[in-house]
């Protein structure tokens, strides 16, 4: 028994020497140096940030009035169109026809309408002339005026055929691109249904939705500043439209925003931040605090879908702190939870930062 804990203490020795020659090791290694910064809180925040969604200012899904078959798509996704040029020729075979027994009916009511006239004209001569009653006069005047109407109606007859002809020949109804074609050579077109979707490409606009907290202070003409996060660029817009009902929106209220400049680099679709200055409130007691902290994304670390941030303790050593984010304006992101106001992080570090490393503050 008592060999055993000899063996058992000399082991705890050898452990406990190796630890610390360890600790020692890990001492003796070089601070890295870094620079750090603390966190601003924004309570009195100079703006409001709400997500959108890029949009042609013109945009159109064209369809046809009439039913048949396609017989061309003229154009193709992503094709530059002018106002008026052909899209879509739709089957007018029954058009013609129509439009072949509409012209026969208006030869017919114009011969008719000849024949009456010149009856007419006649027999207001024989009255004239007392060789003709007041009857038979009269009855010349409605023959003639039944003629004419009946001309008029074949005439506009013929107008409704040609104003049919324009849905079978779709056309674009400004100038722009085509983002969609929804049917091809052979499919059947019927009333209502999309064949073609054309978006002007002049003018963009954001549609954005706004919190009811923070509706109250936005107005039109207001000047703003739309991040688009695909191709992280900002450009300058204004504040169009405002809507006052959140009725069909879930509780939000939808603002639109036109863009002062297009780059051809944005796109409809696109995703973008909406940044809606405000004048700062003064916080009172009653005011329930809204703090929003703010820190560069270069600061940040991701491991996988998990991000944190280096931050100091004992002012000497780094600590990765897992961080919950939200939204992003620019290159600053906005920190839900998992830091607090004031407290220093590491902005840049002159080596490779580990958990734990000792640290040097610039």
């Amino acid at each position: 028994m008592k060999k055993t804990i000899t063996i058992l203490t000399l082991s705890t020795f050898l452990f406990l020497s190796c630890g610390k020659e360890t600790k020692e090791a890990t001492n003796n290694e070089p601070a890295i140096a870094v620079q750090v910064s603390g966190i601003s809180a924004d309570s009195n925040a100079p703006f409001v940030t709400a997500s959108g969604k890029i949009e042609a200012e013109n945009s159109a899904n064209v369809s046809t009035r009439m039913m048949g078959y396609v017989t061309k798509v003229h154009v193709k996704v992503g094709q530059k169109v002018g106002a008026g040029q052909l899209l879509v020729s739709v089957n007018n075979t029954d058009l013609q026809a129509k439009k072949a027994q509409v012209d026969a009916s208006i030869l017919q009511a114009t011969a008719g309408y000849n024949n009456a006239k010149k009856d007419y004209e006649r027999f207001t001569a024989l009255f004239n002339q007392q060789s003709a009653s007041q009857k038979e006069l009269d009855d010349m005047t409605s023959r003639y005026e039944m003629a004419k109407a009946g001309l008029e109606g074949a005439r506009q007859m013929r107008n409704e055929v040609m104003a049919q002809f324009s849905y079978s020949n779709i056309t674009a109804p400004f100038s722009g691109e085509v983002t969609n074609t929804f049917v091809k050579e052979g499919d059947m077109a019927n009333p209502g249904m999309p064949l073609v979707s054309v978006e002007g490409v002049s003018r963009m606009q954001v549609t954005a939705m706004v919190s009811e907290s923070d509706i109250a202070q936005i107005t039109n003409g207001m000047a703003v500043k739309v991040l688009v996060k695909s191709i992280n660029k900002e450009v300058a817009g204004k504040v169009s439209e405002v809507s006052g009902s959140a009725k069909n929106t879930g509780g939000q209220y939808l603002v639109k925003v036109t863009l002062n400049a297009t780059d051809k680099a944005i796109l409809s679709g696109m995703f973008v931040n909406v940044q809606f200055p405000i004048a700062n409130k003064p916080k009172t007691e009653t005011t329930i605090k809204s703090d929003k902290v703010m820190v560069p994304e270069s600061a940040l670390v991701k491991q996988g879908q998990l991000t944190g941030i280096y931050t100091i303790a004992n002012g000497k050593t780094a600590i990765l702190r897992w961080i919950r984010t939200g939204k992003s304006f620019g290159n600053q992101v906005e920190v839900l939870s998992g830091l607090s106001a004031n407290e220093q992080y590491i902005v840049s570090a002159e080596g490779k930062l580990y958990n734990g490393a000792l640290v040097s503050i610039q």
